[in-house]
């Protein structure tokens, strides 16, 4: 079974209010086999729109990723950044 990857691109609007989501989720993405391969500011934009954060989880499978996204658990730590950060997620399959 292919690894999956959850990748997010941010743009903060108010850093004291992300960091209670910085703090919530990672516990949660654990839960489901979550490993968080990146997640931080530098970064070098080479096409398309600038974010200012970036974040890659790898996950054991598409559907821990899924199940993960779609949990309760982090549907209550995704209403920290609801209005303070604008945020683009994908979660793509792996190659075997």
């Amino acid at each position: 079974m292919p690894k999956a990857y959850w990748v997010a691109r941010v743009n903060i609007k108010d850093p004291d209010i992300y960091r209670f989501y910085m703090e919530a989720a990672p516990s949660v993405l654990r839960k489901h086999t979550g490993r968080i391969l990146a997640r931080g500011d530098k970064a070098e934009q080479l096409e398309g729109q600038e974010y200012h954060r970036h974040v890659i989880v790898e996950f054991d499978s598409m559907e821990d990723a899924l199940n993960c996204y779609h949990s309760p658990e982090y549907q209550t730590a995704r209403e920290f950044r609801n209005g303070i950060a604008d945020v683009e997620t994908v979660i793509v399959e792996g190659v075997d």
